[in-house]
């Protein structure tokens, strides 16, 4: 039992997370923060959380566990505000604190902090729970949105063991699988399994929606469009946040990726059928195991 989470920032994972604590009755002194004062008070009024803050100092300044929900690039002003709250000389006034977040990227949590604080604090465990929705906004909010999805920690080498089995626990009693992953590594393989599929996703909706009649295009798409490019109505500011802060490791990819476009391209201009269907054999094989393997994890959580 955690006696006091402060929360910040009221969206979707951050609303969704206070929502599950309160569910699983880990927490029931949850006091939120976000920027917009109209989210904090949605929030108060839907009972996703017990208390609102005017500040990120007051919101924090009694907490045992501090969540931070905000865009990445937000980081680095929220640990300012922390550590002029709660840090004297260098150290936390707070014993016991844990301090944890749940963006994208992690290479810049451990920057961001390092600016602020002089060094990662021996408190901060990143963080990221691979969950989420093209909806966004604390009215989307769900208490049971990390049921059998996967929480990745990653520890800096600062980062206490206690703190680390605290978010270990908190997550899992959410019903999220905790596994732990390197802070590069992280980032390397979320840019081509999440970010690389968003920024195509944004692309090529932008690009149908710029031809001619965009409305006759979207208003005879079929169930794949849909499929693909559900995800491009996700958080633009979120979105930009992450591919401003992962933008090497994304880059990479994507100049892999648009490498065997251009094979395909040429294949198809070709008239190489043998290219393309052993390309779509490979394809569905990946796919296929991909399927399988959450299906198993499915089963798995359930037993």
């Amino acid at each position: 039992m955690i006696n006091r989470t402060a929360v910040i920032g009221l969206g979707l994972i951050g609303g969704s997370f206070a929502l599950a604590l309160q569910k699983h009755k880990i927490c029931l002194d949850i006091v939120g923060y976000d920027q917009s004062s109209s989210s904090s008070a949605i929030a108060l009024e839907k009972g996703i959380i017990t208390a609102s803050a005017a500040t990120i100092a007051a919101a924090v300044a009694e907490a045992d566990l501090i969540v931070l929900a905000v865009p990445v690039l937000s980081l680095e002003a929220v640990f300012a505000e922390i550590n002029r709250v709660l840090w004297e000389a260098g150290a936390c006034i707070r014993d016991n604190l844990v301090i944890t977040d749940v963006g994208s990227v992690k290479g810049i949590v451990v920057d961001a902090a390092t600016r602020v604080f002089g060094a990662v604090p021996d408190c901060l465990v990143p963080s990221h729970p691979i969950a989420g929705s093209e909806k966004h906004g604390v009215t989307a909010a769900t208490a049971d949105l990390f049921n059998n999805r996967k929480l990745i920690i990653t520890p800096h080498e600062n980062t206490l063991d206690s703190a680390v089995q605290l978010v270990s626990d908190c997550w899992q009693a959410l019903g999220a699988e905790v596994i732990y992953m390197d802070i590069k590594h992280h980032d390397e393989v979320l840019a081509g399994t999440s970010h690389l599929p968003h920024f195509l996703a944004y692309a090529l909706v932008d690009t149908l929606s710029s031809q001619g009649d965009s409305l006759e295009i979207f208003r005879y798409a079929a169930g794949g469009f849909g499929d693909f490019t559900r995800i491009a109505a996700s958080d633009p500011v979120m979105w930009r946040d992450i591919f401003k802060s992962n933008g090497p490791a994304v880059l990479k990819i994507l100049d892999r990726y648009m490498a065997d476009l251009e094979r395909l391209r040429e294949a198809l201009a070709a008239g190489d059928t043998e290219t393309l269907i052993d390309t779509f054999k490979r394809a569905k094989i990946a796919r296929d195991y991909f399927t399988s393997l959450q299906n198993d994890d499915a089963a798995g959580n359930t037993q």
